[in-house]
């Protein structure tokens, strides 16, 4: 499976907020997220860092 979990830092902290992440789109006050089953979310945020090979994606909020 290629599919990603999706973390917001929260200072120092790292909460995850969607497993099984299939699609990110960027938009201009933030990113979609859309997982296998289709479920979709917004965040406010940017893709902060991204390790495909472990499947893990941090974004944070945008100030």
């Amino acid at each position: 499976m290629c599919e990603s979990n999706v973390y917001l830092q929260d200072g120092e902290k790292e909460v995850l907020i969607m497993e099984s992440v299939d699609s990110i789109q960027p938009c201009e006050n933030g990113v979609n997220l859309m997982d296998i089953l289709g479920r979709q979310m917004f965040v406010p945020a940017r893709i902060k860092a991204m390790t495909l090979l472990n499947h893990r994606i941090i974004i944070e909020k945008i100030s």
